[in-house]
């Protein structure tokens, strides 16, 4: 390892732009990463990170400004060449850069020697990666059998084996559970505080953004700001109002009527305001809604979400969205009398000896939003499967809009709509004409398509591209087009299989408030899978799934409350040396806690007794603690606390 300060540039770019064709992918882009520092590159598909860490890895050309790694200019590849053996890059997506049909053992091995390792370095690293990782005991599973959190951790391992100085990491959580993306973290904060490396981490989740030293927030191919996290939180000042209501409807109707940021999440409505205090945002909101009856109000410190959202409202980047939320169908031609549109009832599948789905039972209300959550592998696409026709189940039975899941698969793909992971649209259509090919497919009559046509394009605020290629349109908009075509039926319910991955925050909250829509107007249950936890708070209900049951299946508000009865409040400390103090407080004892950023999280009932204990132990080390707070834990900690618990009891028995 090559000695140096901790204030080292270990990356120094300056006016960076890259083009592909007349298409400019990154502008003026500047970034310094220091050395030790975790990176984060924060931002939608298309904003242009992964063209900023290929050209950092050297892999890729650019044609503006300045670039440096190591203290090399990359003027030239053969510049390039003179530090890769220094850097370590994991490309995006699943595995891409792993071997499907090696297994893991197999993959670790090639990679090392690639980077010619040596087989005494090799059985040492390899061992200590395969522990920290939990892939020992899959050593001879082929890669391309690995679930999507597996696949991720062993490409790390790869990345990692030669102890690179600076590792580069394009999305390496998109696509992975909850519980996988916090071994991810933990397993590279470790790396960090051992070997002293950098990292650089492109991410679309902004609830990541917290774990990140130092981040810049990209859109469109340029830096909307940068720096610390809570530094970035503070360049928008301002207070979130969530306010909690029985008249939704009528409540989003008013409150869109006088703010520009507005957003949905279960029955609570949330109102970013621009430069206010707690009390001052709650006085502003309670006049604007003072004819709604009101449950609960107040005020909260705004996510980096709102924030990136707020810097692109002020920047006037961001369309606003105020729909009507008038009903877009008032007759529809199937109503439940019971008033629950899915019933699943000790449901099983079974693939060989594996059992995928374990006796599962739930039931989804008309005008509810259903959300199914689970680690990768947990059966949640089995249960939507089983549930649409598509996949017999082996056990169990159920009904589906009113009709028997095992007897009337026509007439239940009749009444529901479905938006798979690998959505279908036809990419050398327009945005009408893929409607009025899937108008055609479900049978829609002749005299119904043109007025349902118009009713979808207004609701998911299409109409301005309505004549356009799909293949032209951001991902955002294609996904709205996609939910559009599984709605031009009028279908009672409707089952989304991740419909949001990859798409910005912006489209996300788009499509939630046509979600939204369908639910509390049109009376349209929904059930929706998701790996974004802070996506998941807009369910009404949640069922969490693990290695095929449902363990848990409540609120989110439930959940969380449940959460802290059992295992307390979220601590949420600020240290100086993060790095240090997790690592010295893990060998005190304290094994739960966790790195996020510059800040430490753990679950305690006595907050008091933690704190003076941390504080006289980090003081002992030379480490301050310079702030806290006590947070109401999130669902990400809800699904990660009851699946290693139930890890743990699994490896106890």
């Amino acid at each position: 390892m090559v000695a140096a300060s901790a204030t080292e540039i270990i990356v120094r770019a300056q006016g960076v732009g890259k083009r592909y064709k007349q298409q400019a992918a990154v502008q003026n882009f500047d970034l310094t990463v220091k050395r030790g520092e975790i990176y984060g590159l924060i931002g939608p598909d298309g904003a242009g990170k992964s063209s900023v860490m290929k050209a950092i890895a050297g892999v890729l050309a650019f044609e503006q400004g300045q670039l440096q790694v190591f203290n090399v200019s990359f003027d030239s590849e053969a510049a390039a060449e003179q530090v890769k053996e220094r850097l370590g890059f994991m490309p995006q997506g699943l595995g891409l850069n792993l071997y499907a049909d090696l297994s893991v053992e197999e993959n670790i091995d090639f990679f090392a020697q690639l980077r010619l390792v040596t087989s005494e370095q090799l059985a040492e690293r390899k061992q200590k990666l395969l522990k920290m990782t939990r892939l020992e005991k899959f050593r001879d599973r082929a890669m391309k059998n690995l679930s999507g959190g597996m696949k991720q951790k062993l490409g790390l391992v790869c990345t990692l084996i030669h102890q690179p100085e600076l590792v580069i990491l394009d999305e390496p959580t998109t696509g992975v559970d909850p519980v996988s993306r916090r071994d991810f973290w933990a397993i590279l904060a470790e790396l960090l505080q051992e070997h002293g490396m950098t990292a650089l981490i492109s991410t679309a989740y902004m609830d990541e953004a917290s774990r990140f030293h130092r981040l810049s927030m990209l859109h469109e191919g340029q830096v909307l700001a940068s720096g610390e996290p809570d530094d970035i939180q503070r360049q928008i000042p301002g207070s979130v109002v969530a306010l909690e209501t029985d008249m939704l409807t009528e409540t989003i109707g008013s409150i869109k009527s006088h703010f520009e940021q507005v957003d949905v999440m279960g029955n609570t409505v949330r109102v970013f305001i621009d430069s206010a205090s707690f009390d001052e945002a709650v006085n502003i909101v309670r006049q604007v809604a003072s004819d709604i009856p009101i449950k609960s109000i107040l005020a909260i410190e705004p996510t980096l979400e709102d924030t990136f959202i707020a810097l692109l409202r002020h920047r006037k980047q961001v369309e606003r969205t105020a729909h009507s939320l008038n009903p877009v169908n008032t007759t529809h031609p199937l109503t439940l009398a019971s008033g629950i549109a899915i019933t699943a009832r000790d449901l099983c599948r079974d693939f060989g000896a594996f059992r995928a789905v374990d006796k599962i039972s739930f039931n989804v209300k008309q005008g509810e939003i259903f959300g199914l959550l689970g680690a990768n592998g947990a059966g949640k696409t089995t249960v939507i499967r089983m549930l649409t026709g598509i996949l017999p189940p082996t056990a169990g039975d159920g009904e589906v809009a009113g009709a028997n899941m095992r007897v009337a698969g026509q007439t239940i793909k009749e009444r529901i709509g479905y938006m798979s992971q690998a959505f279908s649209l036809y990419q050398d259509l327009t945005v009408e004409e893929n409607l009025q090919l899937y108008a055609n497919i479900y049978g829609v009559t002749r005299t119904a398509i043109k007025p349902r046509i118009l009713e979808l394009i207004d609701l998911a605020g299409l109409k301005t591209v309505c004549h356009s290629l799909v293949t032209a349109l951001p991902m955002g908009m294609r996904q709205r087009l996609a939910l559009s075509c599984a709605l031009v039926h009028h279908p009672r319910v409707l089952f989304l299989d991740e419909p949001t991955s990859g798409v910005d925050p912006i489209g996300r909250r788009q499509f939630w408030e046509i979600l939204v829509h369908l639910a509390k107007v049109d009376r349209v249950a929904i059930l929706v899978t998701t790996h974004y936890m802070s996506e998941a708070e807009h369910c009404n209900h949640l069922a969490l799934m693990y290695a095929g049951k449902i363990i848990v299946d409540d609120s989110p508000q439930n959940m969380k409350q449940a959460l802290e009865t059992e295992a307390g409040k979220l601590l949420d400390i600020r240290v100086d040396r993060p790095l240090a103090a997790l690592q010295s407080l893990q060998q005190a004892g304290f094994k739960d806690a966790a790195l996020f950023g510059n800040h430490i999280h753990i679950l305690t009932h006595d907050t008091e007794q933690i704190m003076q204990q941390w504080r006289q132990h980090l003081s002992q080390q030379g480490i301050a603690l310079s702030d806290y707070k006590v947070l109401q834990p999130t669902l990400e900690d809800v699904f990660v606390y009851r699946i290693l618990a139930l890890e743990t009891q699994a490896q106890s028995e």
